[in-house]
């Protein structure tokens, strides 16, 4: 069995000029990381910030929550679609180029906001400029790796929004205790700004790295265009495979509302229960998630790939039905009368869900054809955001205070939030491989790219 690593390394097949050269590959991912990263980071940094934000301009922490939340996911999740639909007619390479540097710009322009309605245009701008990530990285990724190895490239690239969250919140802490104790003060222009301001201007300047690696790639060539590519040929196209696609899309929002669940409320159920300070909740919450995922994205990508040698796209989503299953045992784990117990359920949620995550999300590449990656991930995030973050939290929430009626209750809240969302999404799993194999059966299937 070859390392994981490793496989990255080999992502051409044996018809070697159908796909970039290994080095390409890699290069690709590489930057894709670094650019997930910096996407990722600047989306979270105010997370830090909130404090001296909110003394600054006079908000009140309903103000700063509508910044952080609403202002920016509501016209992320919208502009994904029409991103999604560009990255199938587009050049990505200039797509991504053009977004990565308007993230980076309009981070920089938070810091000079003067009030909440700057401040929550600003979110906007960034919202609607790091919805260019996702959709052309994927396509991009499906068309420089062959199957075998495409499932360690997704890993590698969803690696990077897994590392940059907490660096965001890191970064930006460091950053801001720095100018806090004046250390920035000799810089020009920006070194007279108020440290959170600083802050900003930093994050951005320091994120254009991304855009500047991102010259460096080259458009890789699309694949398997059997079909056009206008609005009518991919409305026909995903109504004739709904019967797989949208299972796969139900199911991977069903383990969303899992994530966003655990984000939101393993904190709080760690400091009702247990009594722990703020600080150790911190530390113990961020190292578990940061580990989890990480350890998540890579495993999921080398296990999918190794399977879909052997079963094609079907084994792809057997992993990811055994990935929901894990991710239930870890959701009654939160449930538990330890802290320990909690904290173990929390890192198999998350590292089963990342699991199934990117085994999906391979999967998708190789149902939908070339023309429509992009849209089809659009889509996957349209899904997942809204089912996830739309749901989960106000769920458990709602459990929490009409089924429990105990704030400390709340572990039992999110056990009987995510429990059944991850079965579900077993299920939606099976369901889906279980159409795909029916597919791919028929003499004429209905799916326009390989399966096995």
């Amino acid at each position: 069995m070859a390392f994981p690593a490793a496989m990255l390394f080999t992502s051409a097949m044996s018809d070697s000029t159908r796909y970039p050269t290994a080095r390409t590959g890699c290069w690709l991912v590489a930057v894709l990381f670094v650019t997930a990263c910096v996407s990722y980071a600047d989306r979270l940094v105010l997370s830090v910030l909130v404090d001296p934000l909110r003394a600054s301009l006079g908000l009140t922490d309903s103000a700063v929550g509508v910044v952080q939340g609403p202002a920016f996911t509501l016209i992320y999740v919208f502009s994904s679609l029409l991103f999604g639909r560009l990255s199938d007619r587009r050049n990505r390479r200039l797509l991504l180029f053009g977004g990565a540097s308007a993230w980076c710009l309009t981070t920089v322009l938070c810091g000079f906001a003067q009030g909440f309605w700057t401040l929550f245009a600003g979110r906007m701008l960034v919202g609607i400029s790091e919805a260019t990530l996702i959709p052309p990285a994927i396509s991009m990724i499906a068309d420089s790796f062959a199957p075998r190895s495409r499932g360690m490239a997704v890993g590698v690239f969803a690696m990077g929004t897994c590392v940059g969250s907490p660096l965001g919140i890191t970064a930006g802490g460091a950053l801001l205790a720095a100018a806090q104790g004046g250390r920035f003060h000799p810089l020009p222009l920006v070194g007279a700004l108020e440290p959170w301001r600083l802050v900003l201007v930093l994050m951005g300047l320091i994120g254009f790295l991304g855009p500047l690696l991102i010259l460096t790639l080259s458009e890789p060539p699309r694949r398997e265009n059997a079909e056009g590519t206008d609005l009518p040929a991919a409305v026909r196209h995903f109504v004739s495979d709904r019967r797989i696609l949208l299972p796969l899309y139900l199911g991977m929002g069903l383990l969303s509302i899992g994530d966003y669940s655990m984000y939101a409320w393993v904190p709080a159920t760690l400091s009702r229960r247990f009594d722990w300070p703020s600080d150790r909740v911190g530390v113990a919450f961020g190292l578990i998630t940061a580990g989890a995922s990480v350890a998540g994205a890579l495993v999921g990508g080398w296990i999918s790939d190794l399977w879909s040698r052997r079963g094609g796209t079907c084994a792809r989503l057997f992993v990811c039905a055994v990935a929901a299953a894990a991710a239930l045992l870890g959701g009654f784990c939160i449930s538990g009368d330890r802290a320990a117990l909690v904290l173990a359920g929390l890192g198999v949620w998350i590292f089963a869900s990342t699991c199934g995550g990117v085994g999906g999300i391979a999967a998708l590449q190789e149902i939908v054809p070339s023309q429509f990656r992009g849209t089809g991930v659009s889509l996957l995030t349209f899904c997942n955001t809204l089912l996830g973050l739309g749901c989960g939290p106000t769920l458990v929430a709602v459990t929490t205070e009409h089924a429990y009626g105990v704030p400390s209750s709340v572990g039992f809240a999110i056990t009987t939030v995510v429990a059944p969302a991850a079965f579900a999404s077993c299920v939606l799993f099976v369901l889906a491989r279980l159409k795909l194999s029916a597919a791919a059966a028929e003499p004429a299937p209905v799916i326009a790219t390989q399966h096995t």
